[in-house]
C-alpha cells in the first residue's frame, strides 16, 4: 500500500503539470496570451523545477520523509487553487513556479523512499511502480482533466488536481510511517553530488536519452498534421496510444532492470530508439503502421526510467535523495533541449527530418551511456 500511495502522489503531480498542455488554448484565450507566451506555462515550471528541486531536497534533508511529502503536496495543491483563481497571466506563471517547488519535493522523495524500503534485486520493479503514477497521469489523468476542463471550464480541471492532492495527502498521513528510516542530507550533500563529476555523467544520460525522445515528441502534432493530414482527433488518438505504450514500457523497464541489469537494459533501449525514430522521417504511412510505431516507440522510450534510477541510486551510495532530485531535474533539461533541437530542425531543414535527427541524438545518448560506464568502471 505504501508504494501505491507514493505512485498516487506522482499521479497527482503528473496530472497537474501536463493537464495545462491539454488546456493551453482556453487558458491562452482567457489571459490573452500569444503562442510564445503560452510556452512559458511549461518553461517556467521546467526551469523552476530543475533549479529548485536539488536545493529543496538538500535543505529538507533532515526532515522526516512523511513531513516533506505532505508539505510538497500541500504546496502543489495550493498552486492548483491559485491557478483556478488566477485573474492575470502574472499570477498564473507565479502559481506554475509554485507547482514546481511542490513537485520538486515530492517526486524525488517518493523514489528515494521506494528504493530505501526495497531489496536491491527488486528496486527496478518498485521504482517502476512509483514512477507509473506519472505515466498513468498522461494516459488517464490528462485526457480526463482536459475533457473536464473543456466541458465545465478549464479552472475545474485544476480544482480536481487540488482535490486529488488533498486526497493523496490523506493517504500519506495514513500509510507512510513517521519514523521511516532515511539518510540525512544537507547542502553539503548537494555540494558533494555536484562535485562528483562521474555521478553527474551518469545523471546526464537522463538528459541525453530524453532529449532524443523530445526531438520528435514535442513536435508530433505538426509532424502528423503535415504528413498524415491528422486533426485534433487523430493527434489525440496517437497521444493515447503513446500513453498506453508508456505504461507498458514503464513496467517492462522495471522488470528488465531487475532481470538483466540496468546497463544492458539502457543499451537495448538506445539501440531501439536509433532504429525506430527514422521511421518518422518516412511519413506518410498507413494508419495502422503509425499506430504500431507509436506504441513501440513509447514502450522502448519509457522503459528507460526505472533502469536509470537504479543506476543513480547505486551510484549515490547511502544518500540517494539529492542524486534522484538531480536526475529529476535532468528530465526537464532533456525535454527542453530536445524540444529546442526539434524546433531548430523544423526551421532549418523540415518537419520530415525530425525522425532522422532524433535517431542521431539517440546514437549520441548511446555513446554517452557507454562513456559514463567506462569512466565509472575505470574509477
Amino acid at each position: 500500500m505504501l508504494i501505491l500511495v507514493l505512485s498516487l502522489g506522482n499521479f497527482v503531480i503528473g496530472m497537474g503539470v501536463f493537464v495545462a498542455i491539454g488546456l493551453i488554448l482556453p487558458i491562452q484565450e482567457t489571459f490573452g496570451l500569444t503562442e510564445s507566451q503560452s510556452g512559458f506555462i511549461l518553461t517556467i515550471y521546467a526551469i523552476t523545477y530543475a533549479i529548485s528541486s536539488p536545493l529543496l531536497i538538500a535543505v529538507t534533508g533532515a526532515q522526516s520523509r512523511k513531513r516533506v511529502m505532505l508539505f510538497g503536496l500541500g504546496v502543489f495543491a495550493l498552486s492548483a487553487i491559485m491557478i483556478a483563481f488566477a485573474q492575470s497571466a502574472a499570477i498564473l506563471f507565479l502559481a506554475r513556479a509554485l507547482s514546481a517547488l511542490g513537485a520538486g519535493l515530492v517526486t524525488p522523495v517518493t523514489a528515494s523512499v521506494a528504493a530505501s524500503i526495497t531489496a536491491p534485486e527488486r528496486q527496478g520493479k518498485a521504482l517502476a511502480t512509483v514512477f507509473a503514477g506519472l505515466t498513468f497521469a498522461q494516459v488517464l489523468g490528462v485526457p480526463a482533466g482536459t475533457w473536464i476542463g473543456y466541458t465545465f471550464g478549464w479552472q475545474t480541471a485544476f480544482w480536481l488536481v487540488a482535490g486529488l492532492g488533498l486526497l493523496c495527502m490523506g493517504g500519506i498521513a495514513r500509510y507512510v510511517p513517521r519514523d521511516l528510516p532515511f539518510q540525512v542530507t544537507n547542502l553539503h550533500s548537494l555540494r558533494d553530488a555536484l562535485r562528483n563529476w562521474r555521478g553527474l555523467l551518469i545523471i546526464g544520460f537522463t538528459t541525453s536519452f530524453l532529449g532524443a525522445i523530445y526531438v520528435v515528441f514535442t513536435n508530433l502534432p505538426p509532424l502528423v498534421e503535415q504528413t498524415m493530414g491528422y486533426g485534433r482527433d487523430g493527434i489525440t488518438a496517437l497521444l493515447i496510444l503513446f500513453g498506453v505504450g508508456a505504461v507498458l514500457g514503464n513496467y517492462l523497464g522495471g522488470w528488465m532492470a531487475d532481470r538483466i541489469g540496468p546497463l544492458k537494459t539502457l543499451k537495448m533501449l538506445c539501440i531501439a530508439q536509433v532504429i525506430l525514430m527514422p521511421a518518422y522521417s518516412l511519413l506518410p504511412m498507413s494508419d495502422w503502421m503509425l499506430a504500431v510505431l507509436m506504441i513501440l516507440w513509447a514502450v522502448f522510450g519509457w522503459s528507460f526510467m526505472a533502469g536509470q534510477q537504479v543506476r543513480v541510486v547505486r551510484m549515490s551510495g547511502n544518500r540517494p535523495a539529492v542524486s534522484l532530485a538531480l536526475n529529476a531535474a535532468a528530465v526537464y533539461l532533456g525535454a527542453t533541449i530536445g524540444s529546442s533541437i526539434g524546433a531548430a530542425t523544423i526551421s532549418t531543414l523540415s518537419v520530415n527530418a525530425l525522425g532522422v535527427v532524433g535517431s542521431a541524438t539517440a546514437l549520441l545518448a548511446l555513446g554517452h551511456l557507454l562513456l559514463s560506464e567506462r569512466v565509472v568502471r575505470n574509477g
